[in-house]
Order: C-alpha cells, then sequence, then structure tokens
C-alpha cells in the first residue's frame, strides 16, 4: 500500500479530465496521478511539462523516449517506472527481446550506435551523482541535434521527478503494467514495487 492514498473522490472529479487523457494515452490511469491529484495545481503543472517532453510536438521517436525513460529509472532504481516505461515501448513497438535487453545496451547487437549514444547519456544523467561527461554528450552529438539532446536531458529530468515521486511514496502499481513487467522484465533485476 502507498505511503499516500489516491485523492479523494471529490479531487479526482476536479482533475477527472487529465486523467481521462492519461488513460488515453497509456490505457490506464496511473495511481502516481492520482496521488499527485492531492494537490490539482501540481497535478496540471506536471501534465503540461509531461506534454511538452513527451507530446506529439517531441523530436525524438517515441520508441526511443520510452527506452530513455526506462533507462533513467532503471539507473534511479525506481521499479514503477520502470515497469510504465517498458510497457510504454512496447507499446511504441519495441520488442520484448530489446526490452528485456536495455540494461546492455551498450554491447547488444539489437541496439543502433544512435541508441546507444543516448541511453549512455541517459543512464550517466540519471544517475546520482551525476556521471554525465563531455564525452557523453560529444556521443550524441555525433547522431542528434542539439535540440534533440535537449530533449534526452528533459526525459531523464522528467522521469526524474516521476523515480523519486513514485518511489518515495511506494505508489501501487497497476494491473496492466505490473503484467507486463512481470511477464516481460523476468530476465532482469526488476521485481514489483514494495512498501518500505
Amino acid at each position: 500500500m502507498a505511503h499516500l492514498p489516491l485523492a479523494p473522490q471529490d479531487k479526482l472529479d476536479d482533475v477527472k479530465d487529465e486523467l481521462a487523457l492519461a488513460a488515453a494515452i497509456m490505457g490506464f490511469e496511473p495511481n502516481s496521478l492520482k496521488i499527485m491529484a492531492h494537490r490539482p495545481e501540481i497535478l496540471r503543472g506536471f501534465l503540461a511539462l509531461t506534454a511538452s517532453v513527451l507530446g506529439p510536438d517531441a523530436k525524438l521517436d517515441p520508441a526511443l523516449r520510452q527506452m530513455i525513460a526506462y533507462i533513467a529509472s532503471a539507473a534511479a532504481g525506481c521499479n514503477y517506472c520502470q515497469a510504465h516505461t517498458s510497457h510504454g515501448a512496447h507499446a511504441q513497438g519495441v520488442s520484448s527481446e530489446k526490452i528485456q535487453a536495455l540494461w546492455s545496451y551498450e554491447t547488444n547487437p539489437l541496439f543502433s550506435e544512435a541508441e546507444r549514444a543516448a541511453l549512455g547519456l541517459a543512464q550517466r544523467a540519471a544517475s546520482v551523482p551525476n556521471q554525465a561527461t563531455q564525452s557523453h554528450f560529444d556521443a550524441a552529438r555525433a547522431h542528434f541535434e542539439e535540440s534533440e539532446i535537449a530533449e534526452i536531458i528533459a526525459v531523464v529530468a522528467t522521469f526524474g521527478f516521476l523515480n523519486r515521486w513514485n518511489d518515495s511514496l511506494a505508489t501501487d502499481l497497476e494491473d496492466s503494467p505490473l503484467a507486463f513487467a512481470e511477464s516481460h522484465l523476468s530476465a532482469t533485476d526488476w521485481t514489483p514495487p514494495r512498501n518500505k
């Protein structure tokens, strides 16, 4: 059970349109947003940020954005977000085999050099303390425009918020991403989030 309950129904009713939009995109209403609804203005602000980073005007391929979000979440140790982002990557066409191999992106032949550069930068930028160096940015510049590199870091930073939010609150994982993670991340170190 999460350290904070879902917001009361009157608060959820206040953000029903926002939750419906999230459900239309993700296939379910995320519990993280239902907890965030205790403060609707925070939820709305976060969704505005998310729309600018992950929305239809984003430059990076949606599958790559989800893989970046997964690597960032794995580096941060947030199992809730790893389940969400692997589920999202699969919905964007990333194969189960590639999802299971994400942590071996540096050497696995399933990944292109561009993906390796993006994921390497994401992993180092999401680490604490931050390990991103000039060499990681130089590797990314070989494949991406500066606006795309800014987007890589924006994905990492956005999921940094979600990683802290969900890992701190021990947010209960919804059925769909939980089932996906249990069946597709079994070859990784992933385990269902547990209360602390």
